[in-house]
């Protein structure tokens, strides 16, 4: 798996958005609703970040990618997933 341009600090994630994605809107809501830390990553203004998403996801731009303190990337997960992942 290629390694994530930012990898987030333990107990949060790093997601890769757009502006526009609805998908990466609801879970910035949830996340905040439990209180879990995230940096925000806007691929269409980062290059880099655009092309590790592809990367990880088939060659498509799919948002929201998170990335977790281990390294390892989701697509679209559910906040259930997310918090799963950071207690494990």
């Amino acid at each position: 798996m290629p390694t994530a341009p930012t990898t987030p600090d333990a107990g949060t994630i790093t997601m890769y958005s757009t502006t526009w994605c609805g998908y990466c809107r609801r879970l910035k809501t949830q996340l905040d609703s439990v209180g879990i830390g995230y940096t925000e990553v806007n691929i269409e203004q980062d290059p880099d970040s655009a092309a590790y998403v592809e990367q990880v996801n088939g060659g498509n731009q799919t948002v929201p990618t998170v990335v977790f303190p281990d390294g390892t990337a989701a697509t679209n997960p559910s906040l259930a997933e997310v918090q799963q992942r950071l207690a494990a």
